[in-house]
């Protein structure tokens, strides 16, 4: 066994170890992401909201959030358009 192998071992066993940390903390990134636009926006769904002054200074945080809710919007979605049609409450 060459020490050349030890070291392409090791690169690849500590690449994929960062592979999957990275994959990790980008999963909790957006899954924190969530939950605030959940605590944010949350009052749509009946959640009880922090304070108006908190979100009004928490709102530039949601720009990325709020781009994505509009662009799902204005998605055209067939079943909303069904629901549309036959009056769905």
């Amino acid at each position: 066994m060459k020490i050349d192998d030890v070291i392409s071992f090791l690169k690849g066993f500590f690449g994929a170890f960062k592979k999957g940390s990275t994959e990790m903390i980008e999963f909790e990134l957006r899954e924190l992401e969530n939950i605030f636009a959940l605590v944010q926006m949350g009052f749509f769904v009946g959640i009880p909201s922090p304070p108006p002054t908190i979100i009004i200074k928490t709102l530039p945080h949601m720009a990325r959030e709020l781009y994505i809710m509009t662009r799902r919007v204005s998605e055209e979605d067939a079943l909303s358009e069904m629901a549309g049609v036959f009056d769905v409450t």
